[in-house]
């Protein structure tokens, strides 16, 4: 129960008005002669106001009226507004006197309501004397001011003990305008410091954090968003708020809803989580990988926890992540080609050499592989190309290489064909069924004597002694991304040592 209610205390925050059949309000409701508050009957005579020097009265009103109006449950209202707040607060009359005293300012202090109210200011009790002056003098500045005013300075508490509080002041104003007393809300310095850089640590990650920051309803949409997160998004920060997440990303929906859902159940991950996406741009989809992190909040209102969603922070990563990956591959394609050599250097078949290179070239890096060598010598430039087949992959169930075209019949490559362009020009080409539909893919593998489900091809020309011996095809599936440049420089390295394999051949062959 606030102080009012307990010592009857005049309420400086609005109208003064006494308690129907209840004690008088104010300071002067502890009688002269000591016994107890005065009760106005309007009977006797008087005014009724017991000399109640701090409430401003008009001869008008009638007192008996006015008791009448009061509800007794406003006092009781009060006393629990007062008591519910989370900060402290003390009012004061026009006087300096204390009127009000919740239970924050005595956790705080440690002096009770009984304790605080009624006394004049707070000298030789809530602060030393010495300050007394300073301090009060502060205070009562702001009856006159306008707006709040902001100080801090040291309170004593009841045990001797001293804290440093930031107070809040201003004026309350009474019926007539005229200043009726002040209100003081406190906290002590290092409490309100943490929600200050609560409060400027929010604000500066959704306004100038280089990383986005995405609040999550409990319904997976977007609540708020910062300026970097709407960038990324490719969106205005607007724009985004409320939608389905389906509609801001092009991949990687399931993933993030996922991580979401799980942070809503089960809470924070312990470590970062590294999400691809397909985020729509003016310049078409564009893949990026996000490096996300997940905060469950919940309102600190509730006495349970209660969801209001996630915070996801996120930092584009694309380039890192594609340079990893790109030194990673480089590693293994390096390793692959070293234990090539080793395993082909104790074949004593220069063939079977080149098929060795060829299954470990696979891995990781194709489906199924060609090799075709030029039929008879080397043709001129203006005459047709033959090539033989001279060992595959199985079309069907993984195996190894297998040694073919003992018969010298040449493959029925059309005119156009990728492997004819590339014993011509004696350079890499690379082919691919683009957007076809999966019939369509089917024709274009199968008119180029190429196993069914092949989309894309890699042809690398085989170049031993300044001669082209033939060339070798790599060919990947629909599940696989295109070959690129750097898929060709390993394809390249692969085949001179293929051609170097073919070549010792011929040359065995030769000498026998």
């Amino acid at each position: 129960m606030s102080a009012s209610r307990r010592k009857g205390a005049a309420d400086a925050l609005g109208p003064e008005e006494p308690e129907k059949n209840g004690p008088a309000t104010g300071r002067s409701a502890r009688s002269d002669d000591g016994e107890g508050p005065g009760h106005t009957d309007g009977t006797d005579g008087t005014d009724g106001t017991d000399h109640m020097d701090d409430i401003d009265h008009t001869d008008d009103i009638d007192t008996e009226d006015a008791m009448d109006s009061v509800d007794p449950g406003d006092a009781d209202l009060l006393a629990a507004l007062l008591d519910g707040m989370d900060a402290a607060l003390c009012a004061f009359d026009a006087d300096g006197v204390v009127t009000h005293w919740n239970r924050e300012a005595e956790r705080i202090l440690g002096w009770s309501a009984e304790d605080a109210v009624g006394r004049r200011g707070f000298a030789g009790w809530a602060v030393r004397t010495a300050d007394a002056e300073e301090i009060e003098t502060r205070l009562m500045a702001a009856m006159h001011a306008s707006g709040r005013q902001v100080h801090e300075f040291a309170l004593v508490t009841k045990d001797g003990g001293r804290v440093l509080v930031r107070t809040q002041s201003a004026a309350v104003r009474g019926p007539d305008g005229k200043p009726a007393g002040l209100y003081c809300a406190f906290s002590e310095v290092h409490a309100q410091i943490d929600l200050e850089r609560s409060i400027a640590l929010s604000e500066a990650l959704f306004e100038d954090a280089s990383w986005g920051v995405v609040l999550v309803d409990a319904d997976l949409r977007p609540a708020v968003v910062n300026a970097h997160a709407a960038r990324s998004l490719g969106m205005g920060r607007t724009a985004v708020l409320g939608r389905p997440l389906g509609e801001l990303l092009a991949q990687g929906v399931e993933e993030v809803e996922s991580a979401l859902a799980h942070v809503l159940a089960e809470g924070a991950p312990p470590a970062p989580a590294e999400i691809w996406v397909g985020v729509r741009t003016p310049d078409g989809e564009k893949r990026r990988c996000w490096r996300s992190g997940f905060l469950r909040l919940a309102s600190p209102l509730a006495e349970e926890p209660v969801p209001l969603g996630v915070g996801w922070l996120f930092q584009d990563i694309t380039e890192t992540k594609q340079t990893e990956q790109e030194a990673a591959l480089l590693r293994f394609r390096v390793n692959q080609l070293h234990r090539a050599a080793r395993a082909a250097a104790e074949c004593e078949d220069p063939g079977e050499a080149a098929t060795v290179h060829l299954d470990f070239a696979l891995a990781g890096f194709a489906d199924h592989a060609l090799i075709d060598r030029v039929a008879g010598t080397a043709p001129a430039d203006d005459g047709p190309v033959r090539l033989v087949r001279v060992a595959a992959t199985p079309s069907g169930a993984p195996g190894p290489s297998h040694l073919a075209g003992h018969a010298g019949i040449p493959v029925r490559y059309g005119r156009g064909h990728p492997a004819l362009q590339c014993v011509e020009r004696a350079g890499s080409v690379r082919a691919s069924a683009g957007s076809a539909g999966p019939e369509a893919a089917r024709d274009w593998a199968a008119s180029r004597q190429w196993p069914p489900g092949t989309v894309h091809a890699l042809c690398a020309v085989l170049r031993s002694r300044g001669r082209t011996l033939g060339v070798v095809t790599f060919l990947r599936g629909a599940g696989r991304t295109p070959f690129e440049r750097t898929d060709s420089l390993y394809a390249e390295d692969v085949a001179v040592r293929i051609a170097a394999a073919l070549d010792l051949e011929a040359l065995g062959k030769a000498a026998r």
